[in-house]
C-alpha cells in the first residue's frame, strides 16, 4: 500500500505493531483486498504527500504481531489527522488490533547535535 514512490523527509515516523483479528482473517482475499481498497486507501489518497504507508507482514517470524504499518509523516499534524481518520474506520482495533506504537524520527540525535548521521 506504499502508493507515493517519490521520496520525502519524514519528520515523524511511527511503527504500528499490529495484529489482525479472526474477523479479518474470516474474510476471502478479495474481500480484505475491497476493504483495504475502499476503506484504507482513501485515507492515503487523502494524505498523498504528507504521509506515507509501508506494511510489513511479519507473522511468518512471531506470533505476537502480524503486521508493521511504519507511518512516515512530514509533520505531526499530518501524522495525527491520518490517524484521527484511521481510527474511525474498522481497519483500527476491529480488523487489526493495535499493540504498541513507537514513533521516532530519524537520526534526531545526529540532527541535535548537528554532525553527521553514522551511515552504512
Amino acid at each position: 500500500m506504499d502508493t507515493q514512490p517519490t521520496q520525502f523527509e519524514a519528520a515523524l515516523t511511527t511503527f504500528f505493531m499490529v495484529k489482525t483479528s479472526s474477523e479479518w482473517l474470516s474474510f476471502t482475499f478479495e474481500t480484505r483486498l475491497e476493504h483495504a481498497r475502499e476503506t484504507f486507501q482513501p485515507i492515503l489518497d487523502e494524505f498523498k504527500g504528507r504521509v506515507r504507508l509501508k506494511w510489513y507482514d511479519v507473522e511468518f517470524y512471531t506470533a505476537k504481531i502480524s503486521d508493521i504499518w511504519m507511518i512516515e509523516s512530514k509533520d505531526h499534524h499530518s501524522y495525527q489527522l491520518f490517524c484521527e481518520k484511521l481510527r474511525e474506520t474498522p481497519f483500527w482495533d476491529r480488523f487489526f488490533l493495535v499493540h504498541d506504537i513507537f514513533p521516532g524520527e530519524l537520526n534526531a540525535w545526529a540532527k541535535n547535535y548537528e554532525v553527521e548521521a553514522l551511515q552504512s
